[in-house]
């Protein structure tokens, strides 16, 4: 059976998520083989998680030299790694910069690219949701080894443990691959909340919130959800651009998505319809959101969202 090479996520050496999805998804493919690239120092933590999760080899490329440059020397890495493993295909998160890797390396390897899916069939048919979620559709690379990115939450992730085998790949990296460098960065503030593409569950707030974003924050508490805005919260300044779900923000697909105070527009609407189950919370009950949530509430945001937070919080206790 054909590896399928599955670039992981990580910070530090933790491995995030979307990662655990993809390895679930590559064995519908052939045999999962994570590749790591950073610190070597970090890679025995992330060889364990990995091999929990179904890796059954572990490449682990050293960021020693490469480490501070942009996405160049890891798609260069993947070429070289590629070109030896001669895999199935290869998988990667459908992130800013996953998407750039992805691209990139489909070019090296003269390769078909499919990006965003949210689902994979085992003869390799992805589906994506297209034209602002419109429209699903189903594809396929015909040329090449099929290089997929992946939307976070489109796979659940399966604990059961692979060989892990870890394997060390020396990456020869070209100095053309080393001109974008980024020479300063300052962590985010640690919200306590998960990360909103990656989060199961996300609550967001639009311009029903009339600016206080409280009885979001305390229901996505409650949940253990990650908080969102709509364009209209953000551009009123209300929530930074970071928090925006649409078009021009950022595409979320939780198990669970709580639109409070949202009107519905395509925007909007664009960035989070893929979400398994649509919960709507509008005062207008002609609101466009309406239309396409699996549970509705006509009431006001101000209280209805607390109501359900004591609730919660009682059930929990």
């Amino acid at each position: 059976m054909s590896e399928v090479l599955v670039l992981v996520d990580h910070v530090d050496g933790a491995v995030r998520k979307p990662t655990l999805e993809l390895l679930a998804l590559a064995k519908k493919l052939g045999e999962p083989s994570a590749v790591f690239i950073g610190g070597a120092d970090k890679a025995g933590e992330a060889a364990e998680k990995l091999k929990a999760f179904g890796a059954e080899k572990v490449y682990v490329v050293d960021d020693t030299e490469i480490k501070g440059y942009l996405v160049a020397p890891k798609a260069e890495a993947l070429q070289q790694l590629a070109a030896k493993v001669e895999p199935a295909a290869i998988l990667i998160v459908s992130s800013y910069e996953g998407k750039e890797i992805a691209g990139r390396l489909a070019i090296k390897l003269e390769s078909g690219l499919i990006t965003d899916a949210v689902d994979l069939a085992d003869d390799g048919t992805t589906t994506q949701s297209v034209f602002a979620g419109n429209f699903t559709v189903q594809a396929k690379v015909t040329k090449g080894t099929p290089i997929i990115t992946v939307k976070p939450n489109s796979a659940t992730p399966d604990e059961t443990a692979g060989a892990g085998t870890v394997e060390e790949f020396a990456a020869t990296i070209s100095d053309g691959a080393k001109t974008a460098q980024i020479v300063a960065s300052q962590p985010r503030k640690a919200s306590g909340r998960p990360e909103l593409t990656e989060a199961a569950i996300v609550v967001s707030g639009g311009r029903g919130t009339g600016g206080n974003f409280e009885p979001i924050e305390g229901l996505a508490d409650a949940l253990g959800a990650a908080v969102g805005a709509s364009r209209a919260a953000v551009d009123s300044g209300w929530m930074p651009h970071s928090f925006q779900v649409g078009q021009t923000g950022k595409t979320v697909s939780p198990q669970l998505y709580v639109a409070n105070g949202i009107s519905g527009a395509i925007q909007h609407r664009a960035g989070m319809q893929t979400s398994k189950t649509i919960v709507a919370v509008n005062k207008d009950e002609e609101a466009p959101i309406f239309e396409l949530v699996d549970f509705g509430v006509v009431g006001d945001l101000h209280a209805v969202l607390p109501a359900a937070t004591e609730q919660i919080e009682a059930k929990k206790g």
